[in-house]
């Protein structure tokens, strides 16, 4: 089959339209009426799982959600080295891979909390494990345990394929069951890193001008040094 790729920028962020939400449905529905709320409650949502069930594709659905509704927002992950302070302009704040969160994160996450409370902006955040169990100091822990909680599946590999196809259709590309097959015999089925590894094989059907194959596959990761 020949392969064409679209000659225009193709908006792969992750988005609510593009959540797959098969066994996560009631998380999905309610972020949407949550985002599409002009008047938010103050009652924090919380979501967990293990990895890949798609915790950080939802917070930056919903950071992008809220750039395109022009409402301010502070965020913060793992990887943030120093956490800015509380703004009152901010409508939500949002706290990725909590249970990652270290000494200062933890502080500035629980200042976030109080400030938040008293400034009515609403708390989104996400961990890999339920609240009551996460190795937080306890004051942040219980605040993440007092409000929405939802614990997320894993896609079954059904659904992860077609999230594949459907990522792959969106940059005019075809990924055919034997691709999918063989993706899944040689890769962790944790969504993420699937994704990953189709982002790779997309550069590399880009540059060597091929359609994606099995062999195509195969010749990418025997020369995985050679992409940029």
């Amino acid at each position: 089959m020949q392969q064409f790729t679209l000659d225009v920028a193709v908006d792969l962020s992750p988005s609510l339209d593009n959540f797959l939400p098969a066994g996560n449905e009631a998380a999905h529905q309610h972020l949407r009426l949550w985002l599409a709320a002009k008047q938010r409650p103050p009652v924090p949502i919380y979501l967990w799982g293990e990895s890949g069930t798609g915790k950080t594709h939802l917070l930056r659905a919903l950071e992008r959600g809220l750039l395109e509704r022009g409402e301010s927002f502070g965020r913060m992950d793992a990887g943030t080295q120093e956490s800015p302070s509380f703004n009152p302009t901010w409508r939500v704040v949002l706290m990725d891979d909590v249970h990652r969160y270290g000494t200062i994160q933890q502080h500035a996450a629980f200042n976030w909390f109080v400030n938040s409370a008293a400034a009515g902006c609403s708390v989104v955040a996400a961990g890999n494990a339920a609240p009551a169990v996460l190795l937080l100091r306890d004051d942040l822990r219980s605040r993440f345990g007092w409000g929405d909680i939802f614990a997320l599946q894993v896609l079954s590999d059904e659904a992860q394929r077609e999230v594949l196809k459907q990522s792959a259709h969106a940059r005019g590309l075809y990924l055919g069951d034997e691709v999918l097959d063989y993706m899944n015999m040689r890769f962790s089925r944790d969504l993420g890193h699937l994704m990953q590894w189709l982002n790779k094989l997309d550069q590399y059907a880009l540059q060597t001008k091929r359609a994606i194959t099995v062999p195509l596959l195969k010749q990418m990761l025997d020369n995985i040094d050679q992409l940029i």
